[in-house]
């Protein structure tokens, strides 16, 4: 049986990850989407949100698991007896960065951790979860970067009324 492990912070989770996801999973009999906790960073949402959010949005997948982490990567895949990551470019800037990661990775790991690379559908290419927060603190309209009730959630952080395009 064949597992993986997508780790990301997924805050929040777009349409960008969620294609990720469903690729992957069609890909290995087992994908666990793990929400990092990341001491370093501030969040919208706490990883107990995060973890919600992704459970709700790909509820419709039975071979994808939702779980969190803190630490290092290596340590908790090789807890899970996980050989590959999962992890997507949106850009060749992307990539430079998570080859490093990925190098880094299988080095430390003893050659246990693998990095396999998906890259973003075309139409979701521009989409961050930063660009997605950005547009919604300023009440902008992002129904088309994740959820509607990912929206609505985001919306409700900001102390926002939900946009009235969510009705049509």
């Amino acid at each position: 049986m064949t597992a993986a492990i997508y780790p990301g912070s997924f805050d929040p989770v777009t349409y960008g990850h969620l294609d990720i996801i469903r690729r992957a999973a069609e890909i290995f009999d087992e994908l666990t989407v793990s929400v990092l906790n990341n001491k370093t960073k501030t969040p919208l949402f706490s990883v107990e949100e995060r973890v919600k959010m992704l459970e709700e949005a790909t509820k419709d997948l039975p071979n994808v698991t939702i779980d969190s982490f803190s630490g290092l990567l290596i340590d908790y895949a090789k807890e899970k007896n996980i050989h590959v990551a999962i992890r997507g470019l949106r850009a060749i800037t992307d990539f430079e960065y998570e080859l490093q990661i990925a190098q880094t990775n299988r080095k430390f790991s003893g050659g246990d951790l693998d990095t396999m690379f998906l890259t973003t559908s075309l139409e979701y290419a521009y989409l961050s979860s930063s660009t997605v927060k950005e547009i919604a603190s300023f009440n902008g309209d992002i129904s088309q970067c994740v959820p509607d009730f990912v929206a609505k959630l985001i919306y409700e952080k900001y102390g926002l009324k939900d946009r009235s395009y969510y009705e049509q």
